[in-house]
């Protein structure tokens, strides 16, 4: 790798203004009534991309090696992974003392 990749103010601004569209969608959502598992869906859905954006282009992660981006991407599987064990362990529990 040559150098360091610096992005044009354009770009930013560019990538800013998606980032502030998307804010804007997630709260235009909620002015529409989605079906109950649907809201969740579209709600994450939305973070999700606005969340690809920021680590791709303002940690400048789209410009970085492929072993960073493999690094990032197997630390969200892990974390997927521990996420999943926990709620193995929680959803499945029964309550020691009984609900009334």
């Amino acid at each position: 790798m040559s150098g360091h990749h610096i992005s044009s103010s354009k770009f930013l601004w560019a990538i800013g203004s998606a980032l502030f569209f998307l804010t804007f969608l997630t709260v235009a959502v909620t002015w529409y009534h989605i079906p109950s598992p649907w809201n969740v869906i579209v709600a994450i859905g939305i973070a999700s991309l606005k969340a690809m954006i920021v680590i791709s282009f303002f940690m400048n992660l789209w410009w970085d090696t492929k072993f960073n981006a493999m690094l990032f991407v197997t630390s969200i599987i892990f974390f997927g992974l521990l996420i999943g064990i926990t709620l193995l362990d929680t959803l499945f529990r029964t309550d020691p003392v009984p609900a009334f």
